[in-house]
């Protein structure tokens, strides 16, 4: 089970993220250039230069035409996939904490920083036709976030609803017809780090600086199962093909230093998602973990971490031939 060590960033990745069909990883940094890499070899195919800052977010559309980019230079961008044209600019106010596409790419969301005396804001923008003209058009739809920022963000169902991860905890979600709340709960007591949603689209797990991780029904945000550990996670992804739950984080990166590796801080941590046992663990960041995302075919998953390295790692049989002791009655 020897890792692909993907090194191509100078400073800490920030989110990675696999297209639908799992051919292509993506790859934000705190540097400047987000990467695009064949998963199967660890390739680099390019960079997407244009950003002036850290890369805060990525996310690409079902079809690998477009990859929608948002920075700590207050702009969000849109980018041509094979040519790494940089199409459209929208600037912002403050950083763009998060951005995605919707299921059908029809629409993108972002959220940006409360910051310089502008609020947190969530914008709703139409990608149905991707050209410069984006850069000066309105959004369709956006609304002030008045209480805590957002700090991770997931299309709902039909794109229909956004479901929002917030700073002090929370969990928000928005109808897109008005802009106005339909659920909020606080199952969280500090910042929702990451938000990712099942293969199927109806539960998402999130990752919180509390040291928990928890499954949410997208629908309804009942809290379904709870996952514990002794240090923040930074990001939580669920298996397409098992009942497994990988999680990765560590302590903040201001007290990196003054912690070994050995000391088993920065694994990436497997629980069932059932029974919410933790069953495995593996090691090889020398930082705290920033992102997670499984392969699409659930035969191998990637992780991101502080020390700017991209490791993908593929399981052994032995990973698929494991299973949970339980009594079935």
């Amino acid at each position: 089970m020897k890792p692909l060590m993907l090194q191509g960033h100078e400073r800490a990745i920030t989110q990675i993220k696999y297209n639908r069909e799992g051919d292509l990883l993506f790859s934000a940094a705190k540097d400047s250039k987000p990467n695009v890499w064949w998963s199967l070899n660890g390739e680099r195919l390019g960079t997407f230069n244009g950003h002036g800052g850290v890369v805060w977010c990525l996310d690409v559309d079902w079809q690998s035409i477009h990859l929608i980019t948002g920075g700590g230079d207050s702009s969000c961008r849109l980018w041509d996939l094979e040519t790494g044209k940089n199409i459209a600019t929208i600037k912002t106010n403050s950083s763009v904490r998060t951005c995605n596409f919707s299921y059908s790419a029809y629409q993108a969301a972002y959220s940006t920083d409360k910051a310089m005396g502008h609020p947190c804001e969530v914008f709703i923008i139409d990608t149905r036709t991707i050209d410069d003209s984006i850069s000066s058009a309105s959004s369709i739809l956006k609304w002030e976030i008045t209480d805590s920022k957002v700090t991770s963000m997931i299309w709902g169902t039909l794109d229909e609803t956004i479901i929002t991860g917030h700073e002090a905890g929370d969990l928000i979600q928005w109808d897109l017809r008005t802009g106005k709340k339909i659920h909020s709960i606080k199952e969280h007591s500090r910042q929702i780090n990451d938000m990712q949603l099942s293969r199927d689209g109806t539960m998402f797990i999130t990752a919180s600086k509390d040291q928990t991780a928890k499954l949410f029904d997208t629908s309804s945000l009942e809290l379904l199962k709870e996952y514990k550990t002794e240090r923040p996670v930074n990001s939580a992804a669920l298996s397409p093909i098992l009942d497994h739950v990988v999680l990765g984080g560590g302590q903040d990166a201001m007290e990196v230093t003054t912690t070994s590796t050995r000391q088993g801080k920065f694994d990436a941590r497997f629980f069932h998602l059932v029974f919410e046992e933790e069953f495995g663990r593996v090691k090889g960041h020398f930082g705290p973990i920033n992102s997670l995302a499984f392969h699409p075919d659930g035969r191998s998953y990637a992780s991101g971490g502080e020390d700017g390295y991209v490791r993908v790692q593929s399981f052994d049989q032995a990973y698929f031939d494991y299973t949970f002791d339980y009594n079935r009655d």
